[in-house]
């Protein structure tokens, strides 16, 4: 509808007429549906996301957790009389045993207490002095008065029967075990029933002290598959001698010969004759250690079977301190150590020749978990990781692990009862608690992530085999007593290393990219390189991972020397050639600005990269005598090459400034209406010069850097491996660049053309004008394109997988490989048994992932609003 208005206009001016327009209606409800839609849309995403984290937390929380007590049972036992010097049961914990001092052997069920057997043992004396169990609880060494000590071994046969194979007359012990004689048979899934016994062999007695002094300490350990099984131990008699001793048997499996071999040799004798508190030996005989009462230690090395040497004398507690016990862990590399005066420690034997001992090698007190007015009397450990229980004189106990010094569960004393022993099962989710009076207790416990807490993941741990605390990422080995480590510092410390490599080399290519096409190039010119950057967005990281491990790394590695001085030749290049430029005439250089001027920069670029690759082994016979990879490795050569290859560019800056500032204050060059041959030529002069002096003083500091010991090898640069970090940034790099540029170009493009316009009115040219008053202008968006470009190096997976190497190392050396936490998911995932510690570290890494990912973007946006507050205004 038009409305006229109703003032009369007056002559000479127009009639004005106000028309009002109405918008369609259908284009007003697409409006409002596009709305809504938008609005779930956003909603949903947000729901997403916070459902994924959710369900990474839910899936990290277990990990933290200590243990729980899923059931418990107690009951009363007549023991027969005598002390208890071992139990042990079957890792269904189904029969249980104890030995005790007189030689008998006394079977139970382990949930019930009821009754099995109960025998004396074939021992030559019941008069047992000393005595030992391998971690297992499954091979014994018994030590006797007059001098001889016998073997024994304790099995657990089993067989899965169908339930027609079961014997009718069987007495039900609970519900789900049954007993016939000294059988038990368990109920198990699919209506069968597993068949367990106990079965135990000793061997004949063995003649260890000829003149029958009676052994008082002995330890025993068993190694080797079956066919090929070595049996060791090592004993100190009462008048203080100390033998090791070596059985090894070879089982023919066509014959069914047995074949054994007997070895012995002699100990060196003690320093003193201290009250021995007990000796132990590691589990391949090459380690012995023999511990006085006030805690002495006496370490033998004897890796030569038949010329053992005392290596070390060291105490391992207080002075006034008497030992209460001492063991190993599974492995038999931590020494577990408790003291009268509640000290409870942990010692490992590591390189350190500092020590000045015999074979180099030194006792050191690794941790410490011991608790105030505590005294640990016994301690178990587990068959199973790293894990051990403890006793303490108060009647209570702890279930501990070693590394994560974490303190599983707590068993609280009783009153006026004493333990006498505790077992852990062999799969670490029971604890038989036996006290003096015959009263046990059997608890059933889940922890199913003992080794992990805040410490072992994100700080230095000191692990066996180390000499000293380190962020150690070690998923998988090939040994039963192997420890997973699972430090998550390697991890976010590789995907850190490769975005800032990669980094470093896509943001000058990108900005400068978005630089020249936003304000050099003519607007259909832009439009076409800019829709083929974007492209490039569109390769697969799997593609680009593949080119780099199987082509460009090979390249990389064979012309290390040429591809280095390609990030020089090239930047002087394209100098060299932006100044020919300028000698071309004008019609030549107005016409040729868009296609043919980047046609002849790739030309540069090419031309730079052939001289390179015909240079490189001139290159590397005169800076590094022929050889750059046996240089890193620092078996020749001086820290000089490298250090001034790195100062040139930063002395050429420092040169090209201080020059730019005297001639701006006490010098003068040529005036605009010099003729133009003469002005390029002084322009000529000029910088051939700045260059000369950036190289005589960048030559001079690196000899000077050299002097001092400054060298980069070791740092930045070290040892050289094929799939690099290197390769890591030029791959990952091409994968950032497109993402830096589009951002970029599209904030540099977007700054009002009222800025250029006043900027050149003013007479700046137009690289002035884009340095000084575009890129300020555009900064917020330049810094997204950036923290953007980040974020797709930190979550990049692929390329790193490929080409990386996977070596979870922390260093910043270039030629060096990363491990990231994407490639670490990547690959661990498909084999991490599902709810289990390594499963759900790698959901961990997922957590930190995003964290990181939110924290970059944060950031970002923060700092990209303050630089849009300071640029509103233009």
């Amino acid at each position: 509808m038009n409305h006229i208005s109703d003032n009369t206009p007056s002559s000479g001016q127009a009639t004005v007429r106000k028309t009002e327009q109405k918008v369609r209606k259908s284009v007003i409800i697409i409006d409002r549906i596009a709305d809504r839609v938008i609005t779930i849309g956003g909603i949903l995403v947000i729901i997403a996301v916070l459902g994924i984290l959710i369900y990474l937390v839910k899936e990290t929380l277990p990990l933290f957790q200590a243990g729980e007590i899923t059931s418990s049972s107690e009951y009363q036992q007549e023991l027969p009389e005598g002390g208890i010097i071992s139990a042990g049961m079957d890792e269904y914990k189904t029969i249980s045993y104890l030995i005790l001092d007189d030689g008998s052997l006394y079977l139970f069920h382990t949930r019930t207490g009821t009754l099995i057997e109960q025998y004396k043992m074939d021992l030559v004396s019941s008069a047992i002095k000393s005595f030992s169990a391998t971690i297992d609880r499954q091979h014994f060494a018994f030590g006797f008065e007059d001098g001889t000590v016998q073997l024994a071994e304790i099995t657990f046969p089993y067989e899965i029967l169908t339930s027609d194979q079961v014997p009718e007359n069987i007495i039900t012990l609970d519900d789900v075990d049954s007993r016939a004689g000294n059988v038990i048979y368990t109920k198990i899934p699919d209506g069968q029933f597993r068949k367990i016994s106990l079965n135990l062999s000793v061997d004949q007695p063995i003649k260890v002290s000829e003149s029958d002094e009676s052994i008082i300490a002995i330890d025993y350990r068993v190694s080797g598959e079956a066919e090929r099984k070595t049996k060791a131990f090592v004993t100190v008699d009462k008048s203080g001698k100390a033998k090791l001793n070596r059985i090894k048997t070879k089982f023919n499996l066509l014959t069914g010969q047995k074949k054994q071999t007997i070895q012995n040799s002699e100990l060196p004798t003690l320093e003193n004759k201290s009250r021995i508190h007990s000796v132990l030996m590691t589990d391949r005989a090459d380690m012995v250690l023999i511990v006085t009462e006030d805690g002495r230690a006496y370490r033998y090395e004897t890796s030569d079977f038949a010329a053992p040497i005392l290596a070390e004398v060291s105490p391992l507690l207080a002075p006034g301190t008497k030992m209460t016990s001492l063991g190993f862990l599974n492995g038999s590399q931590s020494i577990v150590v408790s003291g009268s005066n509640a000290a409870l420690d942990i010692f490992f034997v590591i390189n350190d020749k500092k020590r000045g001992t015999a074979d180099g090698k030194a006792l050191v007190k690794s941790r410490s978990y011991g608790i105030p007015d505590a005294v640990v009397s016994d301690f178990t450990p587990s068959t199973r990781g790293k894990s051990f229980a403890v006793r303490y004189e108060d009647g209570s106990a702890s279930v501990i692990h070693a590394t994560s010094q974490k303190r599983l569960l707590e068993f609280k004393a009783r009153e006026d009862k004493k333990l006498a022993e505790i077992v852990l099962s062999p799969r670490f989710d029971g604890l038989l608690t036996i006290y003096e009076d015959g009263l046990i207790r059997f608890t059933e416990f889940s922890v199913p992530h003992p080794e992990t807490t805040f410490f072992t993941l994100f700080k230095k741990v000191w692990y066996e085999g180390y000499e000293e605390p380190t962020y150690t990422w070690q998923s998988s080995a090939a040994t039963d007593d192997y420890e997973q480590k699972l430090s998550l510092i390697p991890l976010i410390f590789g995907s850190i290393k490769a975005a800032l490599y990669s980094l470093l080399f896509a943001v000058p290519i990108a900005i400068l990219g978005a630089i020249y096409t936003s304000e050099f190039v003519d607007y259909r010119f832009r439009n076409t390189i800019k829709p083929a950057m974007e492209m490039m967005a569109s390769l697969p990281s799997v593609v680009l991972g593949f080119v780099a491990a199987l082509v460009l790394a090979p390249i990389v590695e064979t012309w290390i020397t040429a591809v280095l001085a390609a990030f020089v030749a090239i930047p002087l290049a394209l100098l060299i050639g932006s100044f020919l430029w300028q000698l071309l005439p004008q019609h030549l250089m107005i016409r040729w600005q868009n296609a043919q001027k980047l046609g002849l920069m790739f030309v540069v670029v090419m031309i730079a990269l052939v001289v390179t690759r015909l240079i490189g082994p001139w290159l590397e016979d005169l800076l590094f005598e022929g050889n750059f990879k046996a240089w890193l490795n620092r078996d020749f050569g001086t820290a000089e090459p490298f250090i001034f290859l790195v100062l040139l560019p930063i002395v050429f800056m420092a040169v090209a400034t201080l020059v730019g500032w005297l001639f701006k204050n006490y010098l003068s060059k040529p005036s605009p209406d010099s003729p133009r041959l003469y002005i390029y030529g002084f322009d000529a002069l000029y910088w051939l010069v700045i260059a000369g002096l950036s190289i005589f003083f960048a030559y001079e500091l690196a000899v000077l850097f050299s002097f001092f010991g400054i060298d980069a090898r070791g740092g930045v640069i070290d040892t050289y491996v094929q799939r690099n970090t290197l390769v890591v940034g030029f791959a990952m790099g091409f994968a950032v660049i497109p993402i830096i540029y589009t951002i970029a170009e599209d904030a540099l493009h977007a700054v009002p053309d009222h800025l250029r316009a006043a900027s050149l009115g003013c007479g700046a040219t137009q690289w002035q004008t884009a340095i000084y008053v575009i890129l300020p202008a555009a900064v917020s968006g330049v810094f997204s394109a950036i923290m953007v470009g980040m974020g797709r190096a930190v979550g990049e997976t692929m390329i790193v997988v490929m080409a990386a190497g996977n070596t979870p190392l922390m260093d910043w050396n270039i030629f060096n490989g990363l491990r990231a936490l994407s490639a670490t998911i990547a690959v661990e995932l498909p084999e991490a048994v599902k709810d289990g510690t390594l499963y759900r570290v790698l959901f961990l890494s997922g957590l930190v992932l995003f964290a990181m990912t939110f924290i970059i973007n944060t950031v970002a946006e923060i700092v990209r609003l303050r630089f849009r507050k300071k640029t509103m205004q233009l």
